[in-house]
């Protein structure tokens, strides 16, 4: 516990930071690059970057909206929307409802895959089982899992 607490007071070195978001350390670098992170500090005797806490906030938020599937684009968007503040609300909804939808629809080809995973399975293992009545119907079952990826 201790270790967190010295992290979340010191600034984190990109290897720290790397650690905590998830994101690579020339990911972090071409983020600042682009202008997502803003200016980050360096250390005044080694010239390496040193992530302050409202750095490391920003990274911290970025590193959800990409593990939810937005994109450079829309964080871009976001931070824009964000500087606005209240007066740009309506389209943060907007934003955020959008890429909810976008990813519950993700969620639902994952969805799909797994069933199809599972009732592949399920035909093998009927087959390993030499019961023809069960691989019969693990067939039906992917014939059906099947048709709903083409709708």
């Amino acid at each position: 516990m201790a270790a967190a607490t010295s992290e979340q007071a010191a600034d984190l070195t990109v290897q720290e930071m790397a650690r905590r978001s998830g994101f690579s350390e020339p990911t972090l670098r071409y983020y600042e690059k682009i202008g997502l992170l803003g200016t980050v500090g360096r250390d005044e005797s080694s010239g390496h970057r040193r992530y302050g806490p409202a750095t490391v906030a920003r990274v911290e938020a970025l590193s959800c909206l990409r593990s939810s599937g937005v994109t450079v684009s829309g964080m871009r968007r976001y931070l824009d929307l964000l500087a606005r503040g209240d007066s740009a609300a309506a389209d943060q909804r907007d934003l955020f409802a959008s890429q909810a939808e976008k990813l519950a629809a993700d969620i639902g080809q994952l969805q799909l895959r797994l069933t199809y995973l599972r009732r592949k399975a399920d035909l093998w293992d009927a087959r390993v089982r030499g019961d023809a009545a069960a691989e019969n119907r693990a067939t039906e079952a992917v014939l059906r899992v099947l048709e709903q990826f083409t709708h």
